[in-house]
């Protein structure tokens, strides 16, 4: 029977622990402005923002600012404020100076040219797959096929992934308990980026890194080593540990529901769509967006936000807003419709989308076409997961074929 034709009703809510617990508690009683209100980590209330259209609306907004709540004490998911040299901290006009210095190294265009090096990557990790007793493919393939793409990418010494990615894992998590530990891995994570950007640790001649410090003049000014190393932290970091988390949960919901798996076996063509349904309904940790401040009244579907409130625009849950997607919950690898919000909107739209996209794309791909066979070897309820802010994922998948 071809598999095509015959209908898959996988929930999201099916998947053991996929969802993650809310971030933030609900407070009773609506704004100033009649929208609903939460309290967030931090302490603060804010303004939640639920449905696609007003989520977009903020999101492609950029007088929403970020700059100004990113300090000490200010209101947000993560226990210290980020770096204000960061990309993801920045506001107009000096995010527009930034972000116009690295969109081009960051196109689907310029990382195409990483798909041999990938394959590369995938071809080393199946083979020790598949010299396993007993075969994780969560610490054999995917805990290592993103780290290594992202420092060839960069231009980063692979030999240097144990000296650094303990720390990056620390700072994504962000649990507040673990406060002075995040704080100095977050220090020791600069100083790394720091002594790459000056040269006093080597890179690769044709990486990220050297074409940034030899092209800073192309900004105007020119990039200061604090602000190219403010570009390239995050590249470090996320281009690892988020790839990993959004590409292990989306083999994880795979192995937990025989059905897509095996639609994907039978039909390998829906492999983008299906990458981009699952990148719809699974939230990178346990919240979606960082709080942005209005900084003038706007109308949304709901209510009023005034000036001065502090907003979650919360594209978790815009993803999932029944009056753009029917039946939101469902793993529909035929959808169509709008563009979902995981990657942001706007002007702080997720630089690395284009080659998270094409390794979770390649890596699906290949593991239907080689593993087709492929089932979870344990209890989805026994496995043990990471559990963070910016990072959450199972951090063992036993499997047999």
């Amino acid at each position: 029977m071809d598999t095509t034709t015959v209908p898959i009703s996988i929930s999201v809510k099916d998947i053991d622990r996929l969802d993650p617990p809310p971030a933030y508690t609900p407070l009773t009683g609506p704004s100033d402005g009649g929208l609903a209100r939460i309290t967030l980590p931090s302490g603060h209330a804010a303004v939640h923002l639920t449905r696609y259209a007003d989520v977009h609306q903020v999101l492609t907004d950029p007088t929403f600012g970020r700059t100004e709540i990113n300090v000490e004490g200010g209101p947000g998911f993560l226990p210290a404020p980020l770096a204000p040299e960061l990309l993801i901290a920045l506001d107009p006009p000096h995010h527009a100076r930034m972000r116009g210095f690295v969109s081009g190294d960051y196109s689907s265009t310029s990382v195409e040219r990483l798909r041999p090096i990938l394959d590369q990557v995938i071809d080393e990790r199946f083979a020790a797959l598949r010299a396993q007793e007993s075969p994780d493919l969560f610490r054999t393939v995917l805990d290592l096929v993103p780290a290594t793409v992202n420092c060839r990418f960069l231009g980063v010494p692979t030999s240097d992934l144990d000296r650094f990615r303990p720390f990056g894992r620390t700072v994504q998590k962000g649990n507040a308990d673990e406060l002075p530990t995040i704080i100095e891995h977050f220090y020791k994570l600069y100083d790394y980026v720091m002594d790459l950007v000056t040269g006093a640790r080597p890179t690769e001649a044709d990486g990220l890194v050297a074409r940034f410090v030899s092209g800073r003049d192309r900004a105007e000014p020119p990039l200061t080593d604090a602000e190219l190393a403010g570009l390239l932290l995050p590249s470090l970091v996320a281009g690892d540990q988020n790839t990993l988390s959004v590409l292990t949960k989306a083999v994880y919901t795979l192995l937990c529901a025989p059905a897509l798996w095996q639609r994907l076996v039978d039909d390998p063509a829906i492999a983008p769509r299906l990458v981009e349904e699952l990148i719809r309904l699974i939230p990178l940790g346990t919240t979606s967006t960082f709080p942005r401040v209005a900084t003038r009244d706007l109308k949304t579907s709901g209510g009023v936000l005034h000036e001065g409130d502090i907003v979650y625009a919360d594209t978790f849950a815009a993803n999932r807003d029944p009056e753009v997607y029917t039946d939101p919950e469902i793993i529909d690898p035929d959808r169509s419709g709008k563009r979902h919000l995981q990657f942001g909107y706007g002007i702080h739209h997720c630089m690395g989308s284009a080659l998270a996209r094409m390794e979770i794309t390649t890596l699906l791909t290949r593991l239907a076409r080689e593993f087709p066979t492929l089932t979870l070897d344990a209890d989805p309820g026994t496995l043990p997961w990471d559990e963070g802010i910016l990072l959450r994922r199972p951090t063992s998948l036993p499997v047999r074929w």
